[in-house]
């Protein structure tokens, strides 16, 4: 009888792959992720460059002997979705990479045990109990990691305190406390070496602060801050949606925007609910079923949040090229509703759903009248109260039924996931204004995403849809790309000055697009063969 085997070295070389940053960033920001699921409030970082050791000790719950044991065995974790940042121990796991051996200690009531465990080679991972160096206190967990590099930048005090501000960066900022408390009650306080981490204290004078509320919800959902300033760091740039104070991801493109100014705005968004949405990794979030439907909400309002306020600060693309490209959107739409039988992957763009087919959003559509399914609010004052406690406002929206008494068809709805109550049927509670969101776009002056309620009798889930968008990258030679749902259109590149000089942008646009659907619907090989039945479609859309 065989037996299956498993090469873990290879394996934990596919999880270090996994994650986007540099092995050593992984292993501390897991290991420390792992200490907050555990309800520390403190969590110490030693170094020892002499002993080449790096030993991390939180005072959380700890465990006990039989858990412990199961912490060497590999995708083995007792954690529920939702409830905690850290990836089942791969942290320490991945530490075997870089280290001789890995001591771990533990403390909880009466249990007090350790073990020594090391990578004795491409298939073994053997470790055994021994008596407790005295690492913890009176309870929690303790880690020391022998490393094979005396240079190893896990011995540097200086960038184990940088890796912490920049990926726990809300844990430091007074300003996430009262969402925090109710996961973090006492708060958390990390210590490198002896030296208490300082709080965040002032910020650049062009800060804006952010309140999100999602549905019904009388208080924010998520709440975070906007910046701008000439001198931001390049890994600050963009914005950076948290869970739990653990930053998930940084950058424009996950949100899809595209301002001029990109290298100048930065800022954090902390949304404990998205840690329901987190993939297995913990590195990135769900995009379908309802954590799908919950995680595009969330990104939804953030998206009218900062476009709302990238307008305020004049980063806004001209409005005038907007009605031209709304018949564009019809026949796209009907594009890739003739493709997806034939192309599988685009179902996913243009699912049909109860209740029927979502309008494909491009950028501005006129005046036309559409209801938001969120409430987003961003505080936006003069300079001088930008630093002042949040205002969140609340507000309702509903759309006019147009003429024959058929309610409209809403722009985009996203059903009430689970914990969240529903909207169908509330009453707006008393006090509260109402309003209209005109167009996909708000104006400049406005920077509130409405609310919706949904049609009564007509219940309708999320839809998802394609959206084409435009960005500036001179240095770029492809005309479009394919970020989450949306097609970023490369408006720098010198076919489309030429598509616009000729009066042929329209053709221009759906090559962009085709070319970055392509390598989503076929393999490389059949990607010419997709452009020339896309664009047959499209030339046969207008007769329709």
């Amino acid at each position: 009888m065989g037996e299956t085997r498993v090469d873990l070295q290879h394996l934990l070389e596919d999880l270090r792959d996994a994650y986007t940053g540099a092995l050593e960033e992984t292993i501390l920001t897991e290991v420390v992720a792992n200490a907050l699921d555990s309800g520390a409030r403190r969590v110490r970082l030693l170094t020892h460059p002499a002993g080449a050791t790096l030993t991390i000790i939180d005072d959380g719950r700890g465990m006990q002997r039989r858990e412990l044991a199961r912490y060497h065995d590999v995708a083995a974790s007792t954690k529920a979705r939702g409830e905690g940042i850290g990836f089942a121990g791969v942290g320490i796991k991945l530490g075997l990479l870089v280290s001789r051996e890995v001591v771990t200690e533990t403390r909880r009531g009466s249990t007090h045990v350790a073990t020594r465990w090391h990578l004795a080679s491409r298939h073994r991972a053997p470790w055994k109990w021994i008596p407790p160096p005295g690492l913890t206190a009176s309870r929690g967990t303790a880690v020391r990691l022998t490393l094979t590099n005396q240079l190893s930048p896990l011995l540097d005090a200086g960038y184990i305190e940088e890796t912490v501000r920049r990926h726990f960066e809300p844990l430091l900022d007074p300003a996430f406390d009262h969402l925090l408390r109710r996961h973090y009650p006492d708060g958390v306080v990390f210590e490198v070496d002896g030296r208490e981490l300082e709080r965040v204290q002032g910020r650049s004078t062009e800060h804006v602060p952010v309140a999100i509320k999602l549905g019904r919800r009388r208080t924010p959902s998520a709440v975070g801050f906007i910046e701008r300033t000439a001198g931001l760091p390049a890994e600050r740039e963009g914005i950076a949606i948290s869970t739990f104070g653990k930053i998930i991801k940084r950058g424009w493109d996950w949100l899809g925007l595209a301002p001029t100014a990109r290298a100048q705005i930065g800022g954090v968004i902390e949304a404990p609910d998205l840690a329901a949405c987190l993939t297995l990794s913990k590195n990135d979030f769900i995009r379908t079923g309802t954590r799908g439907a919950l995680h595009l909400a969330y990104r939804k309002a953030i998206q009218e949040v900062v476009s709302g306020q990238l307008a305020k600060w004049g980063d806004a693309r001209d409005a005038e090229t907007r009605p031209r490209i709304v018949r564009l959107g019809r026949d796209l739409e009907r594009v890739l509703e003739d493709l997806a039988d034939d192309f599988p992957l685009l179902r996913s763009l243009v699912d049909r759903r109860r209740g029927g087919q979502k309008p494909l959003p491009m950028p501005g559509r006129g005046d036309d009248r559409v209801p938001a399914p969120l409430v987003a609010s961003v505080a936006v004052g003069d300079t001088a109260a930008a630093d002042g406690p949040v205002a969140p406002l609340t507000q309702s929206a509903t759309a006019p039924a147009p003429a024959g008494g058929s309610p409209p068809t809403p722009e985009s709805q996203i059903p009430s996931p689970e914990g969240m109550p529903a909207s169908e049927g509330e009453p707006i509670p008393e006090g509260e204004p109402s309003a209209t969101v005109t167009g996909a776009h708000h104006n400049a002056q406005i920077a509130t995403a409405a609310t919706l309620d949904t049609v009564s009798g007509r219940r309708r889930p999320a839809r998802y849809g394609l959206l084409v968008q435009f960005e500036s990258r001179p240095d770029d030679a492809e005309l479009g790309r394919l970020v989450d749902n949306t097609v970023w259109i490369n408006d720098a590149h010198p076919a489309f000055t030429r598509a616009a000089a000729s009066r042929s942008l329209g053709y221009h646009t759906a090559l962009a697009v085709a070319l970055a659907l392509a390598p989503l619907a076929v393999e490389a090989r059949d990607e010419h063969a997709f452009l020339t039945q896309f664009l047959a479609h499209w030339g046969g859309a207008r007769s329709r």
